[in-house]
């Protein structure tokens, strides 16, 4: 059949399964929405307040559902605006295609009313991108945009429409959604080698990132955890990797991990880490990180072997299939000694007193694990609260943490939220501080608009807290531009918007609060007052290791 450009988008995302798209009209993509218009019956479109929110909306839906979230854009500034959006989900590999509109091919280069290289922009943080500059071209690259963002390591793809290209008319059929590439495969000798690694190994420690959530291998990982009786550890993006009651789960290690996650890494004498690339916040000092331990690296990225940490086995390949074959070929083991080992790091973790009179962090984290089901979504913004949340949160089901962990986006939570609401239809938690709210809280418009089940839990310290940590530690307490200083109320900023508003200064304050507006299911903010020198610890200093590591706040000097 013969479909117009804009047909040929709508029909094509359509056809690759995509059931709601992300978004903010203008007018080089009236003709898009026209269509989306005359078939809102067949593909939903969320309206946001800001194409910045729509991208961390359509990361958040793609985290959450592990489906190709899809934004929509015009020219210029509305196609810069999903810059830092694309960006986040490339450093977190999430699938995604960005669809933007341009000025016509004939006016490319002319500086036309809100024209924009958008391609030559985004070509560093996207695994591809496309202009299409002949209508016959764009069907097939609809198609294969959505197969590149989803194979392999995902990540985010921008198809950039003219809007002649929109008008024009070409054949198109339907073909259905198009197949992931085949995944590599892990050699056999790689297998043979890990599998007498870990045979070898009296202290071994499993370390999760990211990649094991995508890789749908959680269950393989809690099977080997289990058959050669190793603990678990994970990156940040790792979370939830395993259920965190699980037995073998240590949590978070890293710079603000927790101190026997940390500690039974660095005290591992086989490190098997599946799915994470060892940045710097997860490594610290990389000559003393895991300096006693041989390393086998599984990943589905070649360049991310040896990149960060050299290792003794790098794996390239699909994590579930490699750990299913190991599975079937180590042996059983017990470590008896190792476990009394890790028995000891716990005993030197921070308590902190919970009364319903001291509002602290983890305090308010207790309530929210209190009362979320298994399946209640946490999303996070990033900062101090960040940090909180990864430690303290119960999070059972994997996919069940959106956080920007490679950018470290502040603002991208309250999007996030709201597209992985959307997408699985599940209440939706959001963790920020009042300093990231602060950056997108135009989103709680979307939020109500919709009606999204997400309630919004600000750490309100008054101050950029992560920041002031470290002028705190690092910077002779010199407080530079960091304490906010703001008179916003935000349960009148709520009701403004249509949203619940509420504000907490004890634990049993926001415990009455957040029963109800979990309860309601309806957008809501819960303003949580908390003192501004809250600490994030564990902490390792950056460039450390864990000879540095602060583990209580009695330890600083903080004359």
């Amino acid at each position: 059949m013969k479909l117009t450009g804009a047909q040929i988008i709508v029909e094509g995302l359509i056809d690759q399964g995509c059931d709601t798209v992300f978004g903010y009209p203008g007018g080089q993509v009236l003709n898009i929405y026209d269509e989306l218009y005359k078939n809102s019956d067949r593909i939903r479109h969320v309206l946001t307040a800001h194409e910045q929110g729509a991208s961390h909306a359509a990361d958040g839906y793609a985290r959450a559902t592990g489906k190709v979230g899809v934004v929509i854009a015009t020219s210029g500034p509305g196609a810069t605006n999903l810059v830092t959006g694309i960006a986040t989900a490339y450093l977190d590999s999430t699938p995604m295609v960005a669809i933007t509109g341009n000025v016509p091919v004939d006016l490319i280069g002319r500086d036309s009313f809100q024209e924009v290289d958008i391609m030559g922009i985004t070509i560093p943080i996207t695994k591809h991108n496309y202009i299409v500059k002949d209508i016959k071209d764009l069907g097939p690259t609809i198609r294969e945009a959505f197969e590149i963002a989803k194979s392999g390591r995902p990540g985010p793809v921008l198809i950039d429409v003219p809007k002649d290209v929109q008008v024009a008319s070409y054949e198109w059929h339907p073909e259905g959604p198009s197949e992931k590439r085949p995944l590599i495969t892990v050699k056999d000798s790689d297998v043979k080698k890990a599998v007498e690694m870990i045979n070898a190994s009296k202290r071994p420690y499993i370390y999760c990132g990211g990649g094991v959530i995508i890789a749908g291998a959680s269950a393989e990982i809690i099977a080997l955890s289990e058959k050669i009786d190793s603990p678990v550890g994970c990156s940040m993006m790792g979370i939830s990797a395993i259920p965190s009651d699980h037995k073998n789960s240590l949590g978070m290690q890293g710079m603000h991990g927790h101190f026997v996650s940390s500690k039974s890494l660095a005290s591992a004498d086989l490190v098997i880490a599946c799915g994470v690339r060892f940045s710097d916040r997860a490594t610290g000092n990389k000559s003393k990180f895991a300096k006693d331990a041989k390393i086998i690296h599984i990943d589905i990225e070649p360049g991310e072997i040896d990149k960060n940490i050299e290792v003794q086995l790098g794996m390239v390949g699909d994590i579930k299939d490699a750990l299913s074959r190991i599975l079937s070929a180590v042996g059983t083991h017990e470590h008896p000694e190792w476990r009394g080992q890790i028995g000891e790091f716990k005993k030197r973790t921070a308590t902190v007193d919970v009364t319903p009179e001291n509002m602290r962090p983890y305090s308010v984290i207790d309530v929210i694990n209190k009362y979320m089901s298994a399946d209640t979504l946490i999303a996070t913004d990033v900062g101090q609260h960040q940090m909180w949340a990864a430690q303290r949160c119960k999070l059972l089901q994997p996919r069940s943490f959106i956080s920007s962990g490679g950018l470290g986006t502040m603002g991208f939570g309250l999007g996030a939220a709201i597209g992985a609401s959307v997408g699985t239809g599940k209440k939706t938690v959001l963790i920020t501080g009042d300093g990231s709210f602060g950056m997108n809280l135009n989103e709680l418009a979307t939020a109500v608009s919709i009606s999204a089940p997400v309630i919004t839990v600000i750490m309100n310290n008054g101050v950029l807290g992560m920041v002031r940590q470290w002028q705190t530690l690092f910077y002779d307490k010199h407080y530079s531009n960091t304490v906010l200083d703001r008179k916003t109320d935000f349960v009148k900023l709520a009701e403004a918007f249509g949203a619940d508003g509420y504000r907490a200064a004890t634990v049993a304050e926001f415990e009455k609060a957040f029963k109800t507006a979990f309860e309601k299911g309806k957008p809501a903010v819960i303003d949580c007052l908390i003192d501004k020198d809250e600490f994030v610890l564990p902490m390792t200093p950056p460039g450390g290791s864990i000879d540095d590591i602060i583990v209580r706040k009695n330890e600083i000097n903080m004359n």
